[in-house]
Order: structure tokens, then sequence, then C-alpha cells
């Protein structure tokens, strides 16, 4: 009955030549332009936007509460991930929801056989002008630029039939200043005039001692495998087991530099830069000819060849995915408006999630301050990241590369330009993995006075503080006292969760060796170790990782080797210290290989002894039920 009033709702819209309005429009949303942006101009109503309609998810406190109790080694359902179509189920927003808002959008004009849809039917898209999108929202977009020279088009405030306001979480591009840049304030490359890379061997009948393989000021696949002591592990399950990265704005990894830096690093190897599988998305475009004078002068595919070289030069003969993102058609530059302004970490996500077979493990190294994504945006793709978790894919990020924050840059996006630590996107979400970085052997926190790289650290703003990390972190936060008081949110998720090197590695980009710092560097790295370790699993009969942090907090600490010299420096202090423990700046450390696979491959769920109280009303926790 409900269907047919709308029905006879919308034909008496038509006729009339006006949209159906069920209720009076109301603000949904505002957020202020942050800081490093300038309005330059009104938006050309023709320009195209792929506009992604968020809807509100039937049953995402299920979907977490599955998550954890498959992530949590004390727990009976420990690594029963779900799959595509138990995830979908949970997530599917109601039949209301989507009848609410198909009937909003035909009431436009706007037919349902224009929509596409994500697998869940969570997420609509529609490409639209900009001029049709200002009147369905209410609002007035504008041309913004950023002081690092990009451009989107974007408006501060946004508007809803107010019926509409309980099932529509999330509209975007809107309000949203996210920039997914990798971390290339940072990852630069330096001078090698004074570095060594230490080649194999041509053979090695024995396991190397870490100090004759490893020249710290040039690091190499044989030091990081020595290292963490992958160095005489043999892959088993090739194929069954997959690793993948992320490539946006524009990277893509250079299969000839991968190939020399494999031919020079891992000889058994390079043939896999020739082999490893690469999808495009949204169009995304596989850059395989010579940089122009442009690109190479902006260091394109440093990032992508990084990340490329070092997961080949760590987990080979793993499978490599890479998912090179673009901007979503049909965008069209024009002097106003020469970079696209669509949303790529929304394309990645749902493009990855309608795949019946994805990488168990992905290696993410684009991020930007939390407080230029707003709430709704960052927790629609937060519980994004969740559906991936759920399904056993370990979602791994890198921490950031500016310590607590870039000094100069270092105060709140609301109004008040208040002094405050700035987090990171998406490693602030409590449903991936945090990478922060190290130098040197001991190792210590990773910082470079020669480009201002310090490793990352801190706590959200956005997302409290989640169960698992418990009364470890709140151990932390006593120790500070009353130091950064006000600076910080220490009731927030806190990142990273563990680190590994991420100072001076050797990378090959443009046919010449360079040395590049940052997270992006550690990041891949401990994605490499993560695949090897779900190698070993599935030899044995055993799930995959998964979500790593429940485990990782709850036992797997024991495996890690703890950093205690250095902090996060930033903001004009000295950021926050590594100290015995986890801390926020190296997580619980750097991983030790052999340690982790010999706890992993215990029945951890019979020795593991937890203090549940510890842990209150925790989505780790049993049901009541159970």
């Amino acid at each position: 009955m409900l269907i047919s009033v709308s029905i006879t709702a919308l034909l008496v819209a038509i006729v009339a030549g006006s949209p159906v309005q069920t209720s009076s429009y109301a603000v949904k949303e505002t957020h202020l332009i942050p800081r490093g942006w300038e309005k330059i101009g009104e938006a050309p109503g023709e320009h195209i936007v792929a506009l992604q309609i968020g809807l509100k998810q039937g049953n995402f406190e299920e979907l977490e509460r599955s998550l954890y109790e498959v992530s949590d080694p004390t727990h009976p359902r420990y690594g029963q991930h779900l799959n595509e179509t138990e995830v979908n189920f949970l997530i599917q927003p109601t039949s209301e929801t989507l009848g609410s808002v198909h009937s909003w959008l035909f009431s436009y004009g706007i037919e349902t056989s224009s929509l596409s849809y994500s697998p869940a039917k969570d997420w609509i898209k529609i490409s639209l002008p900009v001029s049709t999108i200002e009147t369905l929202l209410d609002t007035k977009y504008s041309i913004y630029k950023h002081s690092g020279g990009d451009t989107l088009v974007r408006t501060p405030k946004w508007s809803l039939p107010s019926n509409l306001h309980p099932h529509i979480s999330t509209i975007q591009p809107t309000t949203s200043f996210f920039r997914p840049r990798a971390q290339k304030t940072t990852l630069k490359s330096i001078p090698l005039d004074d570095f060594e890379a230490l080649a194999p061997p041509a053979s090695m009948p024995f396991i190397p001692a870490v100090e004759t393989v490893c020249n710290t000021s040039a690091i190499t696949p044989l030091c990081l495998r020595t290292l963490y002591g992958t160095i005489d592990y043999v892959a088993q399950v090739p194929g069954t087991n997959k690793m993948a990265l992320n490539d946006f704005l524009g990277e893509s990894n250079n299969r000839s530099d991968t190939s020399l830096f494999l031919q020079k690093f891992r000889p058994e190897a390079a043939p896999a830069a020739y082999t490893f599988d690469v999808q495009l998305i949204n169009g995304g475009v596989d850059e395989q000819t010579q940089l122009n004078a442009t690109e190479l002068a902006n260091g394109q595919d440093l990032e992508g060849n990084l990340d490329s070289e070092t997961l080949l030069g760590i987990a080979y003969p793993t499978p490599m995915t890479a998912f090179i993102t673009g901007g979503s058609p049909p965008y069209r530059a024009d002097l106003r408006t020469p970079t696209n302004s669509n949303e790529p970490y929304l394309d990645w996500l749902n493009y990855v999630l309608a795949l019946e077979d994805i990488p168990q493990v992905v290696s993410t190294s684009y991020q930007d301050d939390e407080q230029t994504v707003p709430l709704s945006y960052a927790t629609a793709v937060c519980n994004g990241f969740a559906q991936l978790s759920a399904r056993g894919v370990s979602v791994i990020f890198g921490s950031g590369d500016n310590g607590v924050g870039e000094d100069g840059t270092c105060v709140t996006n609301d109004g008040q330009n208040t002094t405050t630590f700035l987090a990171m996107f998406p490693s602030t979400c409590p449903f991936v993995t945090s990478v922060g970085a190290t130098k040197f052997i001991p190792e210590v926190v990773a910082t470079d006075t020669g480009n201002g790289f310090v490793s990352g650290g801190g706590f959200s703003r956005y997302f409290p503080r989640p169960a698992y990390q418990g009364p470890v972190v709140s151990t932390y936060i006593a120790s500070l006292g009353s130091q950064f008081s006000g600076l910080y949110n220490p009731d927030g998720r806190g990142f990273p969760d563990l680190a590994a090197q991420g100072y001076h590695y050797s990378t090959v980009w443009n046919g010449t060796e360079v040395i590049l710092d940052g997270t992006s560097a550690s990041t891949p790295t401990i994605s490499a170790i993560v695949a090897l370790l779900n190698d070993a699993l599935l030899a044995a009969g055993k799930p995959v990782m998964g979500f790593l942090n429940p485990w990782l907090y709850i036992k797997g600490f024991e495996a890690f080797t703890d950093v205690t010299v250095g902090s996060a420096l930033g903001c004009g202090t000295d950021g926050f210290p590594a100290q015995e423990g986890w801390d926020a700046v190296t997580g619980f450390g750097t991983p030790y290989f052999p340690k982790i696979k010999d706890l992993l491959l215990r029945d951890i769920s019979r020795g593991v002894e937890r203090d549940i109280q510890d842990f209150g009303n925790s989505k780790l926790k049993d049901d009541d039920s159970m």
C-alpha cells in the first residue's frame, strides 16, 4: 500500500512538474573549510560529479560484533570469517530506507535505472552536473584550491528533507576535503653519494647476521628479511595466498623499475615484476611509459614503485595485485577545475567489496589529517573497512609522516584555531591496522632532519578507544600525566598498532636508485610479513590472520620487539614518547616472523587467559547466550 501511494504521488509530481517533498529541507551536515584550502570561485553548473549516497546500514552493530568475535583468539568463532553474502545481508539497508531514497531521487527526475549500487546497496552512485546536485541538496558548490596546488569542487553545507535524515548517513563529494595523498611531503629521494645498498651475495649457505647485511643508510629486502626473520621461510601456498597494494592520485607501479630493483636485490623474484596482476578502477591508468618532465618533477610513481618493490622483495612468490584507482568518469577537466573532484576511497572500497576473492592483505600508504574529513564520511569509510576485515582481509595503513603534526599546521578546524595535535585518517579507524616507522639497529623512532620526516602517531578525535586497546592504552595515557593535556583526545583510538623500518629505503625509480623515507615504506614491509604469516597458516590448514588488532593486543604483542627510544616530534613539542609496552609512536614495536609464526600456529584459543573485567562490556566478550 505504501508503494502504491508513493507511485501515485510521484505521478502527480511529474504531471505538475515539481518534485515530491514529504517534509521541508533541513541542514544535514556542515564542515568548515580546512586550513590550506581557499575558495577561488563558483563551481561551473555543468561540471560532472560522481555523487555517492551512503544509506543507513541495516545491522552494522551485528557485523561489528561478528568481526570482533572472528578476530578474537579466545572466542569460539575465531578465524570463522564471513563471506560476501553474509556481510551484505547484515548491512543491507531496509526496504523503507531504499524506498524513501528512491522516491526522493525520482521526484527530481532521477530514474532508478540510472543508479548504480554497492554490493549491499548501502551506497548509491549517480553522476550528475553540479547544478542538479545543488538543487537536490539545497546547497551551493564552489571551487577550492589547496596550497599544494590541488583543486576540488566542494560545499561547506548541505541539506536533505527532514524525513530522509534517518535514512542517509552521508553524501559525498560535498563537505569532505580529504586528500588521500601518499606521504610524499617526506617520502623524498635523497642523494646516493654517501650511501651504498648491500646487494645479496651469490649464495647464502647459512642465515647471515643482521650486521653483515644491513646498511641502515640504504635498507634492502635482504636486510629486512634478515632483521625480521623471514630470510629462510619458503612460501608454501602461493596462489591460495595473495597480497595487494593500493595506488591513488595517478600512481602506478613501473614494471621495468621493479624488475631492475629485484634483479639487484632479490634476483629470483625478478620475473614477478612482469606478472603481477593490475586491476584498474574508475579510470585508473597503468602508466608504463617514460615519465615526462612534469611527472618526474612531481615524483610520480615513487610511491607506487616503493610499494611493489618492497612487497615483492620480501613476500615473493606470493602473488601481488595492484589496485589502481583513478577519478570517476565522466570527469572532464577545464581551466577552473583541472583536477578530479571525486572520492577515490569510496570507488576502491565498493569495487573490492564486490569481489568474491579478495587478497588477504591490502597495503595502503595514503592518508590525510582526520579533521579534513567530515565525521559522517570518516565513519562510512571506516565501516567499509570493517566489512573487509570481517571477510578475513588485513587492512593496513601507514601512521603518517609528520609526528603529532607538522609545525605551523597544528590548529583545530572548528573556527577556533585552537592548538591541537593532528590525527591521521584512516589510521584512526578502529577496524584497520596502523603502522609506524623505525630506523637503525637497535631500532628507534624514525626521523630525518634532512626532509622533516617523523613517524606519526596519536589519538582520534572521531573514534573512541576500541575495547581491544582497553587497559594497554589506558596505562600509556596515565604515564603521560598532564603532559600534552588538551592537545589530544585521551579517550580516542590510539595509533599506530605496530611498526617497522621506514628510513632510507633503496628504491629504483626512473631507472635509477634513490633513497626514500616514510611510513609508506614500513607499511608494505608489515604487509609483506603478514602475507607470509598467512601463507604459513594456510599451509597448516588454519584461517588467515584477518583483522590483526584483537589478536595483537590480547596475545600477539609478545612476539614483537619493543621500541623505547624516540618520540613523535611535531607541533613545536617532543610529541608522544616511545616507551616500554604500547606507545603512540611505534605501537607494540617491530615484528619477528619466527616468533609470530610459532605463536599463531599454537592452539592459542586454549592457551590465552584474559581478564574479561578489564574489557568491560567489550565487543570481544562472548555473547551471554553462548
